[in-house]
């Protein structure tokens, strides 16, 4: 399933995106992946799928934890890097989350804010169908989301980014219930703009989400060190579902 209309569909798989994010800090991510792993008891050689994996580093470092891991990504420029890094207990494939997966897993993991993308709730409720379909018996599914109304509380909305002689223009603000960043830059002899827009989720709207396709809410934590989550103060919405 192709949907290039899709804002995702384009700007992820440019070069400018790996550019404008070089220099995302992913040591906290892999802090929370061990305090997860740690906290749910996850065994060592259990299938993982890491949904929406970018260039994969995150399944690289599951797969250095023991785990049988697939990392799957729409961006065919992000799955053609990550897959220098394959092994037999590591592989990576181009695949849209609306599909269905042909695998089952224990685990799955949705990290860092890679759902809410979709203007029809129909959509994003049938990615959570596909999670919990392509999960094995007892199998869980970890939802790492951004605490909307945190984020809207907070949001800058301007910033002017300068990388590899690149000047990003950044715009962020909420429309028609999804949190926008318009991406603007002149490159390659062209001006550019790309948007990144993410449906403003609050715990209530999920749930909803999550129960119309018959999936439990084992535990729901607010940040990456596993605290409790509060709407007004917690950085991050990350469901554990069952």
């Amino acid at each position: 399933m192709t949907k290039n209309k899709d804002w995702f569909a384009s700007w992820f798989d440019t070069g400018y995106y790996h550019i404008l994010y070089k220099h995302r800090d992913y040591s906290e991510g892999q802090s929370f992946l061990k305090n997860l792993i740690d906290f749910l008891k996850l065994k060592k050689g259990d299938a993982v799928l890491d949904l929406g994996c970018g260039k994969g580093r995150h399944s690289i470092y599951l797969n250095s934890l023991g785990f049988k891991v697939i990392g799957a990504d729409l961006s065919k420029n992000s799955i053609d890097y990550a897959k220098q890094f394959e092994t037999e207990m590591l592989q990576f494939v181009k695949h849209d989350m609306r599909d269905p997966f042909k695998t089952k897993f224990d685990v799955i993991f949705n990290l860092f804010t890679s759902f809410g993308f979709f203007e029809d709730d129909a959509e994003d409720i049938a990615i959570l169908q596909n999670i919990k379909n392509g999960l094995n018996l007892n199998g869980i599914a970890i939802i790492d989301f951004m605490n909307a109304k945190k984020v809207i509380s907070s949001l800058v909305s301007e910033e002017i980014l300068t990388i590899h002689d690149i000047t990003f223009k950044l715009n962020r603000y909420v429309k028609n219930g999804f949190i926008v960043k318009e991406i603007n830059f002149d490159a390659d002899g062209k001006h550019h703009t790309y948007y990144e827009k993410v449906k403003s989720l609050d715990l209530a709207k999920i749930k909803s989400y999550v129960n119309s396709v018959g999936f439990k809410i084992k535990y729901t934590f607010g940040d990456y060190q596993l605290e409790d989550f509060n709407e007004e103060t917690s950085d991050r919405l990350i469901l554990v579902l069952e």
